[in-house]
């Protein structure tokens, strides 16, 4: 499924556009090893990452380093290995210069721009406003003028607005949007722009209602903005768009194990061996404003009638651990599968597996 979630996007890109894997949705090693083939880069969020990535045959020079709070330790780390860190405050700017005069290497970095603008739909926003994420804009004309005479190899600008994103129409024009503000403060830079990152945001179906991104309408979009205004304008960026949920999303199920079931004052309780501690996202309490249920089976039944209407909850003590409410399956019994599909983006590394300290689930790449 991976292998062919890349194809798909292949084939409906455009081919100057270079195809990098956001490691935060899925940073299993065996994972990131399989796509480090079949990508064109990968970014990462932390020196642990980082670790991963460079232990893939991804060459260093096609990994970015992204995300605030970077430590002087794992800038030291980026600069030593030669990935591209995007820097995303003055400060950061500061330290990466200091890195490299401490550890006598060249950085090479870029600059993560927050837009001016903001993008409605997604379902987190990451650029727009005041944020914690890049650097405002209006301010980024000063802070490259400050980095003019340092000895920094500056390659361009990253630009991401938000996340999980099912509008073409939406994406379409943040996609432009982004590329006119890029093309802005490339006028301004004192360095040729090499470098230019899109971000992503393509957004994955999770619920009933939801519909699939039209990913041609996406493509036709970046075909025009890569080989038409970038290819013109910026003739020596490599252009990036940077996608992890997308990728990996729709490729990982969850299974669990039906330990116990009850009946509570007329509702039926199918109790789980695991829960939100081994999958957060599906529990709700990763980012839904109003709980929804990702899509359920049992596993060992799957073509058995979905007749009888079942609350599935996991085993830890707290009422948040609810991985669907009323939803229709066959009657669950003690031994039987659940499983929770669209598990395969912030899965097991976005959720507390040490609460309540229950065993950790095992991760298989098949």
């Amino acid at each position: 499924m991976l292998t062919e979630r890349i194809g798909l996007l292949r084939s409906t890109l455009p081919e100057r556009l270079n195809l990098s894997y956001a490691m935060k949705a899925n940073p299993m090693p065996a994972v990131v090893q399989h796509l480090a083939g079949l990508v064109d880069s990968i970014d990462v969020a932390s020196a642990g990452e980082l670790q991963v990535a460079l232990d893939t045959p991804m060459p260093a020079s096609h990994v970015s380093f992204a995300g605030p709070g970077k430590t002087v330790p794992e800038i030291r780390q980026a600069v030593a290995a030669g990935v591209t860190i995007e820097m995303e405050s003055e400060n950061e700017a500061r330290r990466v210069v200091e890195a490299g005069d401490h550890l006598g290497l060249r950085p090479r970095a870029a600059i993560r721009v927050n837009p001016d603008f903001r993008v409605k739909g997604s379902g987190m926003r990451m650029g727009g406003g005041p944020q914690q994420f890049g650097i405002d804009a209006e301010q980024v004309p000063d802070l490259m003028a400050n980095l003019a005479a340092a000895d920094v190899d500056m390659l361009g600008f990253h630009v991401f607005a938000g996340s999980q994103n099912l509008s073409a129409e939406i994406l379409v024009a943040a996609q432009r949007k982004t590329v006119d503000l890029i093309l802005s403060l490339a006028d301004k830079s004192p360095w040729p722009v090499r470098y230019v990152n899109l971000g992503g945001g393509f957004g994955i179906p999770y619920f009933e209602k939801d519909q699939p991104l039209d990913l041609g309408a996406i493509g036709a979009n970046l075909a025009f903005l890569v080989d038409g205004v970038i290819a013109t304008e910026l003739p020596e960026a490599r252009t990036v768009i940077e996608l992890g949920r997308y990728i990996v999303g729709e490729c990982g199920v969850y299974v669990t194990r039906v330990v116990d079931r009850k009946t509570s004052r007329g509702e039926e309780y199918v109790i789980v061996d695991g829960g939100l501690h081994h999958q957060l996202a599906a529990s709700g309490n990763f980012g839904q404003v109003i709980r929804r249920n990702y899509p359920l089976a049992i596993g060992n039944r799957i073509d058995e009638p979905a007749d009888a209407k079942q609350t599935v909850v996991g085993c830890l003590c707290t009422p948040l651990d609810l991985l669907g409410s009323g939803v229709r399956l066959p009657p669950a019994e003690i031994g039987d599968l659940v499983v929770i599909f669209q598990a395969g983006a912030y899965g097991l590394t976005a959720s507390p597996t040490a609460f309540l300290g229950h065993p950790a689930p095992a991760e298989v790449l098949v």
